[in-house]
């Protein structure tokens, strides 16, 4: 298929060995090629006017030779840079204070629009619309680009390291049969006849109509769906909650998580690990996720051992890429009407490596602001490892409160 950037490079590996008459014929038989909106492209990509183009093709339809248009050498309109020997210097001294990007690289970009930097330098005295700042601007260099997520924030010393630890946990529990989960809250979503980014297939001219505002709905309110992934069994478990994202609601889905698929995919299991980030309903400083871990420890019999990410690194979670981002991609474009309908979406998600999801709605209206005291903690079986102790721990069932349990 042919797009710009072929058309781009054929013309300047050819543009040396053509004349005029041969650039135009080159941009005219790429129009006839590439047919509807071929013209804006080759355009864009030769820098030659449209209108150029155009006669060309024309004279082509009515066979003109080669003799009829041929024009002499050195004929025609200057550039502009050649006529006006500062437009390029002034052209970089507006840019530079808005030029983003590393300034040793050779691709700059700036947020100024090009009509904007037009009437700046017709207000210097220079004659140039919006389509010649483009053009100057790609021959400097630059180009419009979006942002790119890449920095990460303050690292920790110990990042790397903690990815290490973390990544021999997780292969010994494998290496054991014994279950790895990655836990985290998906972004909350309104329920409603509201936008939802991305498109999907539809009729011609026939967009799906939503609202324009996106103010909450006070009677559907909102979906807030936390997953629990299987790293081993590419499986994830999500309860959509109806309330608030609490550390009682996490545990709860890991608990439904171990109750609907745990428990009978590791029967020999007595041990869990949870990867999690280090902050949010599970944070590694939430007393209240010790606190429920441990309880759900004690219903369970299962020794649970969690590894927090360090500081801004969350995005490296699995759950993040191998289950989250499916789902959105699986509900691109439509709207959540209900909470069925988020269900739905969320548990129809598959991929071609195999992925399976199971979610249910927790109707459980959970409560901001409980408070764990110290002496509930100082209760707790939690046993704290050697190396950062406040992101790595495992929290024992206590036995005289399991033998209540089953008693």
């Amino acid at each position: 298929m042919i797009d710009e950037a072929s058309v781009r490079r054929q013309y300047e590996l050819l543009r040396p060995s053509l004349d005029e008459r041969g650039r135009r014929l080159f941009a005219a038989s790429q129009v006839r090629a590439l047919g509807y909106g071929g013209l804006s492209l080759v355009a864009r990509a030769t820098g030659m006017a449209p209108s150029t183009i155009g006669r060309e093709l024309k004279e082509l339809d009515q066979g003109a030779t080669r003799s009829e248009r041929q024009r002499r050498p050195g004929g025609g309109r200057k550039r502009l840079v050649e006529t006006d020997a500062t437009l390029e210097s002034d052209l970089l001294s507006l840019v530079g204070p808005m030029t983003l990007g590393c300034p040793e690289r050779p691709l700059l970009w700036v947020s100024k629009s090009l009509e904007k930097l037009a009437a700046a330098l017709r207000a210097m005295g220079h004659t140039v619309s919006a389509n010649t700042v483009r053009r100057l601007l790609r021959h400097l260099g630059f180009s419009r680009q979006g942002n790119a997520k890449a920095n990460e924030g303050r690292g920790h010393p110990d990042r790397d390291a903690q990815f290490d630890h973390i990544n021999a946990r997780v292969l010994e529990f494998q290496a054991a049969d014994q279950p790895v989960i990655s836990v985290d809250t998906k972004k909350k979503e309104l329920i409603g006849n509201y936008k939802n980014a991305g498109t999907e297939w539809r009729p011609e001219r026939c967009p799906r109509r939503v609202n324009v505002h996106d103010f909450e709905n006070k009677d559907l309110g909102k979906a807030i769906p936390y997953g629990v992934y299987d790293i081993a069994d590419n499986a994830g478990w999500v309860s959509v909650g109806v309330t608030h994202d609490t550390a009682q609601f996490a545990v709860s889905a890991v608990r439904l998580w171990w109750e609907k698929m745990g428990r009978g995919r590791y029967p020999g299991a007595d041990r869990v690990m949870i990867t999690a980030d280090g902050g949010g309903s599970n944070g590694s400083r939430v007393r209240l996720w010790k606190r429920e871990l441990q309880a759900l420890a004690d219903e369970t019999g299962l020794t649970i051992s969690v590894c927090h990410y360090p500081p801004g690194t969350s995005k490296w979670n699995k759950i993040e890429h191998r289950l989250f981002c499916h789902i959105s991609r699986n509900w691109r474009g439509r709207p959540l009407t209900s909470r069925l309908a988020v269900v739905e979406l969320i548990a129809a998600t598959t991929t071609m490596t195999g992925l399976t999801v199971a979610c249910e709605v927790d109707p459980t209206e959970y409560q901001k602001g409980v408070k764990v005291t110290g002496e509930e903690m100082d209760s707790l079986s939690i046993t704290r490892d050697d190396f950062h102790p406040e992101w790595n721990y495992t929290i024992s069932p206590r036995a005289n409160v399991r033998a209540v349990i089953l008693a």
